[in-house]
């Protein structure tokens, strides 16, 4: 817990990391931050997705669609705090010389896209109209 509480802080005083261990080679932070900024892709993608659904869809049922959006939404925005959340993590791991951390969020990711790519379907499959 202490530990989450300091990588926390490292969130909006990222120049603090610098007190962490020895600065490594920039191009591991360069990679560190890349895969960063993929995971907030994936985030505007999922957010969008989210938008999309429940604007380009109005004949399907409220229910449906709404729910639809809101996992959508609701998964983006989370995708977005752990690539925060990862990101500090594998900085610190890195000026530490310490392995990097291993992390469950992209089969967690994975399985949730997939329900919700299995709910769309059922509702196609189904009809929209409620």
């Amino acid at each position: 817990m202490i530990d989450f509480v300091h990588s926390l802080r490292l969130w909006f005083a990222p120049e603090r990391i610098k007190d962490e261990g020895e600065t490594p080679d920039y191009r591991f932070s360069l990679a560190n931050e890349r895969t960063f900024l993929a995971w907030i892709r994936t985030a505007f993608a999922l957010i969008g997705g989210g938008f999309a659904v429940d604007q380009f869809l109005p004949d399907l049922r409220w229910a449906w669609r709404v729910g639809l959006a809101l996992a959508l939404i609701v998964v983006g925005g989370l995708c977005a705090l752990r690539a925060v959340h990862h990101w500090i993590r594998c900085e610190r791991a890195m000026r530490r010389g310490e392995d990097l951390p291993a992390t469950g969020f992209p089969v967690v990711l994975g399985l949730v896209v997939a329900v919700v790519a299995v709910a769309m379907v059922v509702v196609v499959l189904a009809g929209w109209a409620g």
